[in-house]
């Protein structure tokens, strides 16, 4: 079971979250707008962005759709593995994704 973790500007959010959840590679994603500010090429840059939750069992394929449908050249990709939770909830999240 992972969250994984990834931003993406507000256009891109919709297709990325209704491609993971269309295809049942995901069980849930939780969507918060943010400002991000980081070094690119050198320069400190500042954006508006999404941040996704993004929850499932199946890591290798949900980044590969991200990377996919991304427009970032090098887009947050960050997986964290959930070793405890709701037994309820995972079990849920493991029945969704298929």
């Amino acid at each position: 079971m992972y969250l994984i973790i990834t931003t993406c500007k507000e256009k891109d959010e919709k297709k990325i979250v209704d491609e993971l959840l269309s295809s049942n590679l995901v069980a849930c994603i939780n969507s918060f707008k943010v400002k991000s500010k980081y070094i690119w090429k050198g320069k400190i840059e500042e954006d508006e962005e999404k941040l996704l939750f993004i929850k499932t069992t199946k890591y290798e394929e949900v980044e590969k759709k991200i990377r996919e449908l991304h427009s970032y050249e090098v887009p947050e990709i960050i997986c964290i593995e959930i070793k405890k939770g709701n037994e309820d909830y995972l079990k849920w999240v493991e029945e969704v994704v298929k």
